[in-house]
């Protein structure tokens, strides 16, 4: 028997939908899935856990430790808890670059507030005043001011110019802040990157009104076979460079150029009801096999040196040249990507007119949207998405049915919950490329590294 753990936070339909579709997929091959409970931890204790899909220790210390300890133990965790803990979104765009990534010239600031127990001595390295004219004529205008290590939009701001940088700035408080370039689109992207070697490219707009239209409210034209097959290869580079199993990365397009502009997200938002039932499908599959592939895998010996434990399939390499390697791996991969695009549309096309397009043949799969009945929030159902290259399937393949809103009146008890009107979802971001949001005054919390923060207090007057 093999146990698979899931360690979750503040979502439902994902973590629940993913229990469900491994212990009724792979029961049968001594899959065990379930959600983790845990309490003191001792050191000499085992974990009793194959795999563990981590979607909240960013956010709680307590679980962040126990997954080094599985990890250094010998389970496989999604995502490596000891890079997760080291990065930063600074140092990732000087990764990216490595990698033959393009994004957004960015400038890491110091704290405009002392950080907690520091004082003035403690900054006798820090050169005053900042040349504040040569960090601005680097980035230019417009730009983003964000904390270096953030996520879901967290004290994220749209500058465009002196005046409201250091109003944004003298806000900030003790974070460390990061200015980045605003690249201001034609197109945009956002790529799950699944096991480092599937990818599900959507069409996504930043700027529509909640969560729940950013995958509907977008053009429907689709992909052409040249961009979708940078975009897919450039997820892949950086989630080989990062060393992360499970990812998305945004991409805003600036005259024909894919920019990676956030790639930092190890908990990513595959709620139903925001991405749409095709892309939860998707996702649950494919993470759902990863998850049993790497349960079966034999681990090997902890290495008990930080880049053992920060890279345990490629001890002994830096993270350039792990960058660099997988650029060149990814490059090679990808140079007859567009010819097996255009061969991955047609036969999805073929497969759901043989299908019917809606209903699965007798004998298939169970559809994802089967195991999780939540109760439907008031928003508009997702279109199907642009296609995309299908990522290599999870083992006992079968024609699947459209995933559809499941009915209420089928749930099982256990999770059934009363139906309610769903608040505004997280706040879109304006209406160029970054990770500014327009944030609404009653945001709801997502899973993640996607929840959205309120709002900040209007920036004061820069201080003389």
């Amino acid at each position: 028997m093999k146990k698979i753990g899931i360690l979750r936070g503040m979502e439902t339909t994902f973590p629940d939908g993913l229990v469900a579709h491994l212990n009724d997929e792979y029961g049968d091959r001594g899959i065990v899935a379930e959600m983790i409970e845990i309490g003191g931890i001792s050191m000499d204790g085992e974990p009793g856990y194959a795999a563990i899909l981590d979607r909240i220790s960013h956010e709680v210390p307590f679980y962040r430790s126990y997954l080094k300890w599985a990890s250094l133990k010998g389970t496989h965790v999604v995502n490596n808890p000891f890079w997760w803990s080291a990065d930063d979104k600074f140092i990732d765009n000087v990764i990216a670059q490595g990698a033959g990534v393009a994004v957004p010239r960015s400038v890491i600031l110091p704290h405009k507030e002392h950080p907690p127990n520091t004082q003035a001595a403690s900054f006798r390295n820090l050169e005053y005043p900042v040349k504040w004219n040569e960090v601005f004529e680097y980035v230019g205008w417009p730009a983003f001011l964000k904390p270096f290590d953030g996520g879901g939009w967290r004290a994220v701001t749209k500058v465009r110019n002196e005046a409201e940088f250091f109003a944004a700035y003298d806000e900030s408080g003790t974070d460390c802040m990061m200015l980045q370039e605003s690249i201001e689109f034609e197109d945009y992207f956002r790529c799950y990157g699944i096991g480092q070697r599937s990818v599900r490219t959507m069409r996504y707009n930043p700027a529509a009104s909640n969560a729940g239209t950013r995958y509907t409210e977008i053009d429907p034209t689709p992909i052409p076979a040249d961009m979708l097959a940078r975009v897919e290869r450039d997820t892949l580079a950086l989630c080989r460079a990062l060393d992360y199993s499970m990812n998305t990365v945004e991409f805003a397009v600036r005259g024909g150029v894919p920019y990676a502009i956030d790639f930092m997200n190890p908990a990513p938002d595959a709620d139903y009801w925001t991405v749409g039932a095709e892309n939860y499908e998707w996702v649950v599959r494919t993470v759902g096999a990863f998850l049993v592939e790497k349960a079966f895998e034999e681990r090997p010996a902890a290495q008990f040196t930080a880049n053992g434990a920060l890279e345990p399939a490629r001890r002994g390499a830096g993270l350039m040249d792990v960058a660099k390697s997988a650029a060149q791996a990814v490059g090679e991969a990808a140079s007859g990507a567009v010819d097996a695009v255009r061969k991955a549309v047609a036969s999805r096309a073929k497969q759901k007119a043989a299908d019917g397009g809606t209903s699965a043949k007798k004998g298939s799969r169970k559809k994802v949207a089967e195991f999780v009945k939540p109760a439907a929030p008031a928003m508009k159902a997702a279109p199907t998405p642009t296609p995309s290259t299908e990522p290599t399937p999870p083992p006992k393949a079968a024609p699947r049915a459209q995933a559809a809103p499941p009915s209420a009146d089928a749930m099982p008890d256990q999770l059934r919950r009363p139906a309610k009107s769903r608040p505004a979802g997280a706040a879109a971001r304006q209406a160029s490329a970054g990770d500014s949001p327009s944030v609404p005054s009653q945001p709801t919390p997502g899973p993640g590294t996607e929840t959205t923060a309120p709002a900040k207090a209007t920036g004061r007057a820069r201080k003389a």
